[in-house]
């Protein structure tokens, strides 16, 4: 189970659901959670890789330094999932594992500055802020603060605009540095992996939130419909934050990709045991 963070967070925001299935599966299962490159305990980069591929091929090298082999989950939250797709639109030469089970929380597969407050992505604005990051990081963050903000307070009302922003600013200064929160952005104004989508083969479940104005819930509908066998959670009174606001719904939606492989195991067992004894009785 590799359990996937999103922007501006970091690997403590799986707590809940690293708690609930360790006291469910023990140590049947191995739960890997890390620190995106610039996030929380990780080093920063070059600022040229932070784009989500980049994200995906360091996933492949985790997977292949923790020497994973066997049945895999992927579980991703905001651009987290977003890793996950990525990792699975690379050649199969490059996905030291394939994964059997997927669970995409309040992310999408593509397209973002087109729906919610991700459009600001499309505004010049973002290639500014990536720039005056650099120079005038205080500045930067009130310039990125504004609109955010303002786009919010369109759909909570003005009386929200205040607490956003005090809100906004304290989230990024305590997960991880402003360089890395707007060096992704121009990446994820380009990311695309819807054409990934159908040749999706792990039992996928999407989940969204109803009030969620990152990532609105028409990104899951579009991922459920296009991946093959995909099962669509949808929580109407949720927002963005699933780990955090619906901790027991992705819990359960992770343990369930895990209770289908060992059923699946054990409906092949049972099927190698049934041939196994009829070869023996025609024999005798």
């Amino acid at each position: 189970m590799v359990l996937l963070h999103g922007l501006c967070l970091e690997q403590g925001s799986w707590a809940g659901q690293i708690r609930q299935l360790t006291r469910q599966w023990g140590d049947r299962i191995r739960i890997i959670s890390y620190d995106h490159r610039g996030h929380g305990k990780s080093d920063t980069a070059p600022k040229r890789t932070y784009v989500v591929e980049q994200l995906a091929e360091d996933l492949a090298d985790v997977l292949v330094a923790l020497g994973v082999t066997g049945p895999l989950t992927l579980a991703g939250h905001s651009m987290g999932g977003m890793v996950a797709l990525a990792y699975l639109g690379r050649p199969p030469s490059d996905r030291p594992v394939q994964p059997q089970g997927l669970v995409l929380a309040a992310t999408a597969a593509g397209r973002l500055a087109e729906r919610g407050v991700a459009r600001l992505l499309a505004s010049p604005a973002t290639d500014v802020l990536c720039g005056l990051a650099a120079r005038a990081p205080q500045r930067a963050l009130r310039l990125l603060t504004k609109p955010v903000c303002a786009t919010l307070s369109l759909q909570v009302g003005s009386h929200a605009r205040s607490t956003l922003a005090t809100l906004f600013a304290t989230a990024l200064a305590a997960t991880t540095s402003l360089d890395t929160a707007i060096g992704f952005l121009p990446g994820l104004r380009c990311y695309d992996q819807v054409a990934t989508l159908a040749s999706i083969r792990a039992q996928t479940i999407v989940i969204s939130g109803g009030v969620d104005l990152l990532t609105p819930p028409s990104h899951s509908r579009d991922m459920a419909a296009a991946i093959p066998g995909a099962t669509h959670l949808h929580l109407p009174t949720a927002g963005h934050m699933l780990p955090h606001e619906a901790v027991q719904a992705v819990t359960d939606a992770i343990s369930s990709t895990i209770a289908a492989r060992s059923s699946a195991r054990q409906r092949a067992t049972t099927r190698v045991r049934e041939q196994r004894d009829s070869q023996l009785a025609k024999t005798a």
